[in-house]
């Protein structure tokens, strides 16, 4: 909220905009998970790599929700653990059990085969996806969300191709960036129509089961697609292959202020000084 979250191998910065118009700067030194045994190992190093970072997320995001609100309103303690897991039980069960339970009434109702009701089941999840992140860009709050998240993407692009770190050299920049996590999101659900179709017909208690217990599973080949798509953009079906994902970001990212791209070059600048500090 009203903030930028930029982690390296060794720190992690947060910048947020509080409502005085100051600029509130925290960082965070990460333990060796990054540059572990753990961090180069195909598909495990996904898992490990995301499960730090929902929790770097978490962090972040409680941060800047308790700058914006407060002390008096400061989410914490079992108020703020009751919220995440309601949250990620919302998630689960909107985006995995939903579409499971469509996918079987569909095999009942249109006599279809399992393999085509798995089928109907990722269009479920993704139509469910797409319009989910559409329908909440509206809401004034998440449009800032987004559009911070702009800032996020302008910023690394910027890095990335050498330019100046100013607010008027990154706006120069696109919002989309092949990294992000809307594009993980994306080849989850698309990776999930094959390996949910090759468990073929079960039972609706096992087909919310395997739903469940497949996602770490899935979580790793997605992220292993999206490292290798990012380390060969250079190759032209690889840039085909990720067009979709970058078209998603269109959802997901907002054309950012310069305050705004302001806070976000402060968060990356922060991040890497700590980096170089931390690296000697």
């Amino acid at each position: 909220m009203e903030g930028v979250m930029m982690r390296g191998l060794h720190s992690a910065a947060i910048a947020v905009r509080a409502p005085d118009h100051e600029s509130v700067v925290k960082k965070e030194t990460l333990g060796g998970i990054y540059t572990s045994k753990w961090a180069k190992i195909p598909f495990l190093r996904g898992l490990v790599m995301l499960w730090d970072a929902l929790g770097l997320g978490m962090r972040a995001l409680t941060l800047s929700a308790n700058i914006q609100t407060g002390e008096e309103q400061k989410l914490e303690g079992p108020a703020l653990y009751l919220t995440l897991g309601i949250s990620l039980a919302f998630g689960v069960g909107l985006f995995f059990l939903l579409p499971a339970a469509l996918g079987q009434v569909s095999e009942h109702f249109l006599k279809i085969n399992s393999w085509w009701g798995n089928v109907v089941e990722g269009i479920v999840r993704l139509i469910l996806l797409v319009g989910y992140i559409w329908v909440i860009g509206f809401i004034p709050e998440i449009e800032r969300v987004f559009a911070y998240h702009g800032a996020e993407h302008k910023t690394i692009n910027a890095f990335e191709s050498g330019a100046e770190l100013t607010p008027e050299s990154v706006a120069r920049f696109p919002l989309q960036h092949p990294r992000c996590g809307t594009s993980f999101l994306l080849t989850l659900v698309l990776v999930s129509i094959l390996f949910f179709s090759l468990l073929g017909p079960l039972p609706l208690a096992w087909r919310f089961i395997s739903r469940i217990l497949m996602i770490p599973i899935l979580a790793g080949v997605a992220y292993e697609y999206i490292r290798w798509t990012a380390r060969h953009l250079d190759w032209r079906l690889v840039r085909w292959l990720i067009r979709p994902n970058l078209a998603l970001q269109g959802l997901t990212t907002r054309q950012p202020s310069l305050e705004m791209l302001e806070v976000a070059i402060t968060a990356f600048e922060t991040m890497r000084k700590d980096e170089e500090n931390l690296s000697l």
